[in-house]
C-alpha cells in the first residue's frame, strides 16, 4: 500500500512538474489572449493586477539571469546548444528549468526516503536531467540531418547540371527538404540576404550543425570557389563517401549491439533492482540510507556502475 501511494505522488509530482513547463516556457498558446488584451484596451482591474504579479515576477527573474549569463559569458553557449537541439527557449528559461528540477526532484526523493543527505543527490540528479535532455535531443536532430543530408546534397548536384545556380539550388532545397535540413538551409539564405557570403554563411551554419559529413561537403565548396573546377561532380563524390559511411556505421551499430545493450543492463540494474527492492521491503533498504556505511556504499556502487557504463560505451564506440 504505501509502495502504491510513493507511486501516486512521483506520478503526481511529474505531471505537476510538466504543467509548469509548460505553462512557463511555451507561451505561444497565450500569445492570442496578450494580443486581444492590447487590440481591446481592457481595463486592468485590481483583480487583473494581482493576476499580473506572478507574470511580473517571472519576468524580473529572467532578466536578472539574462544578465548574470552575460557577465559570464554563458548565454551564447547555451543558447548554442538549444539551437543545436531544436528546443525553442532562451537561455534564461533553461536555467530556471534547471531550478524548478532541482527543486522538484530533491523534493520527490526526500518523500521517499526522508533522509537530509538525499536532498544533495536530488539536487544533483535535478541539475543533470535537463542537460541530459538538451544532450540528447541534439545528438537525435543532428542524427536526422545526417540522415537527409545526403539527399539534400542530391538535390543540389541536381539543380547545379540543370543550369541553377548554387544560391538557386539552396531554394530548391529549402521547399523540398524536410526538417531540420529545411531550418538550416533557411537560416542559410537569410544570412546570405543580409549581405553575409556564401562561406560565412555556410561556416555558421557548420557551427550550428557539429556534422563531419556537413564540415566535409561546406569545405568542398569553399575550395571550389577559391580554384574552380565542376562542383557538381565534386558534390556527388562526397555523396557517394556519405552513403558508404552511413552504411559501415549501420553495420557497425549491428555488430555491437550486443556491447551496448550490456553497457545499459550494467548501468540500469543496480538502480532498477533496489527500486524494486525498496518497494518490496522498505526497511530492509532503509539501511542503505540511514547509516553512513550505507551511504558510503551507496556512492561507491553508483560510481562503479557510471564508470563501468562509460568503460562499455567506449570499447563499442567506433568512429568511421
Amino acid at each position: 500500500m504505501s509502495g502504491l501511494v510513493l507511486l501516486l505522488v512521483f506520478v503526481t509530482s511529474i505531471l505537476f512538474f510538466l504543467a509548469v513547463f509548460n505553462a512557463l516556457f511555451f507561451k505561444n498558446k497565450q500569445m492570442k489572449k496578450r494580443v486581444q488584451q492590447y487590440i481591446f484596451e481592457e481595463e486592468h482591474t485590481p483583480e487583473s493586477k494581482e493576476k499580473m504579479k506572478p507574470v511580473v515576477e517571472f519576468r524580473l527573474a529572467k532578466e536578472r539571469i539574462r544578465k548574470n549569463l552575460r557577465k559570464k559569458d554563458k548565454a551564447s553557449k547555451i543558447e548554442m546548444k538549444l539551437h543545436q537541439a531544436g528546443m525553442p527557449i532562451s537561455p534564461e528559461e533553461f536555467i530556471m528549468f534547471q531550478w524548478i528540477s532541482i527543486a522538484l526532484t530533491a523534493g520527490i526523493l526526500y518523500l521517499f526516503v526522508e533522509q537530509w543527505p538525499v536532498l544533495i543527490i536530488g539536487a544533483i540528479i535535478g541539475f543533470i536531467i535537463p542537460k541530459v535532455v538538451v544532450a540528447h535531443r541534439r545528438k537525435k536532430r543532428i542524427d536526422k540531418f545526417n540522415d537527409h543530408l545526403s539527399e539534400m546534397i542530391s538535390s543540389i548536384v541536381s539543380a547545379l547540371r540543370a543550369g541553377f545556380s548554387f544560391a538557386q539550388a539552396l531554394q530548391n532545397v529549402e521547399r523540398e527538404a524536410p526538417s531540420p535540413v529545411r531550418e538550416e538551409v533557411q537560416q542559410l539564405l537569410k544570412e546570405m540576404q543580409y549581405g553575409s557570403s556564401l562561406e560565412e554563411s555556410l561556416n555558421r551554419m557548420k557551427d550550428r550543425v557539429p556534422s563531419e559529413d556537413l564540415d566535409l561537403m561546406i569545405q568542398a565548396i569553399v575550395i571550389q570557389r577559391q580554384v574552380g573546377g565542376n562542383l557538381a561532380i565534386v558534390l556527388e563524390k562526397i555523396v557517394h563517401t556519405i552513403r558508404e559511411r552511413v552504411k559501415i556505421q549501420g553495420q557497425i551499430k549491428t555488430l555491437t549491439a550486443q556491447g551496448r545493450m550490456s553497457g545499459v543492463v550494467v548501468g540500469a540494474l543496480p538502480a532498477v533492482l533496489a527500486g524494486l527492492l525498496f518497494l518490496v521491503n522498505p526497511e530492509y533498504m532503509m539501511v542503505l540510507f540511514t547509516t553512513p556505511i550505507g551511504i558510503a556504499l551507496l556512492i561507491f556502487a553508483g560510481i562503479s556502475s557510471i564508470i563501468g557504463f562509460i568503460f562499455i560505451q567506449k570499447i563499442t564506440t567506433i568512429e568511421v
